[in-house]
């Protein structure tokens, strides 16, 4: 389990620009991009409510998500879908809420919530929002595009840094949309 990729952008676009190392802050997200601070950031939640809390300070997808999509002849590679960081080896899809995900020798995760898939992948690639949703076996939703997290404890974190799961305690909590 480990760091595959970091992309980082200090403006509102959709895709990302990969990057060596980034740089975390407690409370408020990765240092430079449009995401950090301690209320939401994304532009159509901040129309909503602009003093909500925010609780997608740093986006993660499972490098797995992209070796599927391409498979599907979609071209996606490292920060074009918006993450900050890309991981291999680890399921965040069925991360419980509140996890705390361990990266490198000092930043730590919790695991907020699911990214929604929304239509700004189709204005990147055409097909790419279905290609992200799917069916569990009782015909539920199932979002593919990521997960969110806020910073806990900051730090640098680099590429190929080891990736540690804490589980919350238990009864655990189904990651929902944020």
């Amino acid at each position: 389990m480990k760091v595959l990729s970091l992309s980082c952008d200090n403006k509102h676009g959709f895709s990302k620009k990969p990057v060596t190392q980034l740089t975390l802050i407690a409370g408020l997200g990765v240092e430079g991009d449009a995401h950090c601070g301690e209320t939401v950031k994304h532009r159509s939640r901040v129309k909503a409510d602009p003093t909500q809390p925010n609780l997608r300070q740093v986006h993660l997808i499972h490098s797995e998500l992209f070796t599927e999509l391409q498979a599907k002849v979609f071209n996606v590679e490292a920060g074009s879908l918006g993450e900050n960081i890309l991981t291999q080896g680890v399921d965040l899809l069925s991360l419980p809420k509140d996890t705390l995900l361990h990266l490198g020798d000092e930043v730590v995760l919790q695991v907020t919530g699911l990214r929604n898939p929304c239509a700004q992948l189709d204005h990147y690639q055409k097909g790419l929002t279905q290609a992200v949703l799917d069916k569990d076996e009782e015909g539920n939703l199932v979002r593919k595009a990521g997960i969110m997290a806020t910073v806990v404890k900051g730090g640098e974190l680099l590429i190929a840094d080891a990736i540690k799961v804490e589980l919350p305690e238990k009864p655990y909590q189904k990651l929902e949309r944020v």
